[in-house]
């Protein structure tokens, strides 16, 4: 299941509580556009603010739309007690795989990543990817500690920032990574602006934030990668630039999907969790001019 697109919806709320009826729509999306996977509760579906009872619930309803699609599930917390619980909760609810970072506080060192990855794989019955995201953990993998992890049971991809494919170092940055992991391992890119060019690399994944709305705009780029259609640098998407400057502004992808899910009318007004609050109407203007002007529905 760690190839293509691995879409990653919103896990959309109603004051306060998951709008099931909006995530039926999103994930009806997803299985529709016939996405290669879709992972329930990552950074955008906000599994660090779910309950367990609602991390399972969120589990149960996308195993059971996703029919023949793979589902993974974002297990990540403080404690490794409370993973291990959410990786059980998950596990049965049926999902395919799961997705864990290290979620901290505080900033954790690399011999406490290992134990946590260590301590997680040695309970799991389904495959786990190992999540990077050093903007939101703090934390950032070292080549050794990537080595050692993916010799863990049951490690089955790694998630990797997309920085080093903005350059030529891309290439070079990836055939490392291939000689570290195990060759069963994917490589996956996340950094949706960042995205294309992975995959133009050799990367075997994309795991997409944009993917979790705009899933046929996302196949459609790897379908032109993989089929040599088009230039790497025709599939910097420039005219998705906007889009990239508004993730910027907002401290990323999560605000302005789920802007973007409200102009559509996929979701009912501000769809976060309180603290989060929409984007700057100013920048709700911007977005919805651009998905007219790019047709992204």
């Amino acid at each position: 299941m760690f190839t293509g697109l691995s879409a990653f919806p919103l896990t959309p709320f109603k004051n306060d509580k998951i709008d099931f009826s909006a995530f039926e729509r999103l994930l009806d999306n997803l299985v529709t556009a016939k996405v290669d996977s879709i992972c329930a509760m990552g950074s955008t579906g906000l599994y660090p603010y779910l309950s367990r009872d609602e991390l399972t619930s969120v589990a149960q309803k996308t195993v059971a739309m996703a029919g023949d699609i793979p589902v993974m599930a974002g297990i990540g917390s403080l404690r490794t007690i409370d993973v291990l619980k959410n990786a059980e909760a998950a596990q049965k609810a049926g999902v395919n795989a799961v997705l864990l970072a290290p979620v901290s506080y505080h900033p954790l060192n690399e011999s406490e990543v290992y134990s946590l990855f260590q301590s997680v794989t040695k309970e799991l019955s389904v495959p786990l990817c190992v999540y990077e995201n050093p903007r939101c953990t703090n934390f950032t993998f070292s080549d050794e500690l990537y080595r050692r992890i993916t010799q863990l049971p049951n490690v089955a991809s790694i998630k990797v920032p997309g920085m080093p494919f903005a350059t030529e170092q891309g290439a070079t940055r990836l055939a490392t990574l291939r000689k570290l992991v195990p060759q069963h391992v994917g490589i996956g890119v996340s950094g949706d602006m960042y995205g294309a060019a992975g995959m133009a690399a050799g990367c075997d994944l994309w795991l997409s934030v944009i993917g979790g709305l705009f899933p046929n705009l996302v196949k459609q780029i790897i379908h032109s990668v993989q089929s040599n259609v088009v230039t790497t640098s025709e599939l910097q998407q420039p005219n998705l630039d906007e889009l990239w400057q508004l993730f910027a502004r907002n401290g990323g992808g999560l605000r302005v999907m789920a802007a973007a899910s409200k102009i559509l009318g996929l979701c009912d007004g501000n769809c976060l969790p309180a603290p989060l609050m929409p984007i700057p109407e100013e920048d709700q203007i911007v977005l919805k001019a651009l998905l007219e002007r790019l047709q992204l529905s």
